[in-house]
């Protein structure tokens, strides 16, 4: 049985002062302002997008789609930046940011911020990670393998939906592995304010105004989802504790666990907030995304977002999620 290495240094620990090469961790500290930049850039993105989707043109319909698809996968990024208190210096600006970026991305914030936090203790343990547990080796039904296989030939966003839904939306299981009474309030909480806004928002347009407007957008953005969440920690050999007390692997050499993208720099930085480079963050989670390509440095598994997308493609799902590059011999 394979165990972790000893938790040797405290998150508070991982900005220490000076970074590698000389970096001054201390002057890259999260910012007010840029994290306003960031937010107003998605609000203006978005309602830009619903602008042009209510054109009467088919093909500016269309762009308004496309362009609501990269404005949800911004806020996507925002809602991560915001659940790591990283988006805002100030503490209650980086709650009310990651509620509007949590409606925006279909995510509850704050069951992001319990279960994302949960994820970055355990990465690299399997079984306890809870958003890579449900991937642990296992004879698959055939129902399964023809449903996860098909949708990913297809590009139907099976994943990006399962991965919302399982960890985020799925108040059972979050009450079973979350059993303060504090945290099982913020998700019952969270859980009913969103339904209830969601609710009220088709209440009040109707259904087929909704799809209209977003449907296309959303669908699209949950298919590009599917690449950017599953190339973070997919098909890379990973441990398991078996149900043995184990202890975490350090955000240091978390690294071995993840894999980063490289994706154009104005894709990357204005985005992602380079959510892509997701080894660094995982190294380095009180730093800042939008901080990230100031490092400068690029550690293992990195490799370009095409060359991911056609080698992730070219095999099946079953052999991408429940296998490992160990097993197969596929090097991505």
């Amino acid at each position: 049985m394979t165990v972790g290495h000893s938790q040797t240094e405290s998150d508070s620990q991982i900005l220490c002062e000076e970074g590698p090469r000389g970096i001054d961790f201390e002057k890259l500290k999260p910012r007010d302002l840029t994290g306003f930049f960031y937010l107003v850039f998605a609000i203006g993105l978005t309602v830009f997008s619903v602008w042009l989707s209510s054109l009467p043109s088919v093909w500016i319909w269309l762009a308004g789609q496309f362009l609501l698809a990269l404005a949800l996968i911004q806020w996507f990024a925002v809602l991560h930046e915001a659940g790591h208190k990283t988006l805002f210096r100030t503490r209650r600006l980086n709650v009310w940011g990651a509620h509007l970026a949590g409606l925006m991305a279909f995510i509850p914030a704050d069951c992001w911020r319990i279960v994302h936090a949960k994820h970055h203790y355990w990465t690299g343990w399997q079984d306890l990670d809870m958003t890579t547990e449900s991937l642990v080796p296992r004879r698959l039904q055939l129902i399964e393998r023809i449903v996860i296989n098909t949708c990913w030939w297809l590009w139907i966003p099976l994943f990006a939906t399962l991965y919302r839904v399982n960890n985020y939306w799925n108040v059972i299981r979050l009450w079973r592995l979350f059993p303060r009474s504090t945290e099982r309030r913020v998700i019952v909480f969270d859980v009913t304010l969103y339904l209830a806004v969601y609710a009220t928002l088709v209440g009040l347009i109707g259904w087929w105004t909704v799809l209209r407007f977003v449907g296309l957008g959303v669908w699209i953005s949950f298919a590009l989802e599917d690449l950017l969440i599953l190339s973070q920690h997919t098909h890379i050999p990973m441990t398991l504790a078996a149900g043995e007390k184990v202890e975490r692997y350090p955000p240091a050499g978390q690294d071995v666990f993840t894999r980063s993208l490289l994706f154009p720099t104005w894709f990357a930085r204005l985005i992602l907030l380079n959510m892509d480079a997701h080894s660094l963050h995982h190294m380095y989670p009180q730093l800042p995304g939008y901080h990230l390509h100031v490092l400068n440095d690029q550690p293992r598994n990195t490799i370009r977002w095409w060359k991911w997308i056609i080698a992730a493609k070219s095999v099946r799902a079953e052999v991408l999620l429940f296998q490992n590059r160990d097993q197969t011999g596929y090097r991505f």
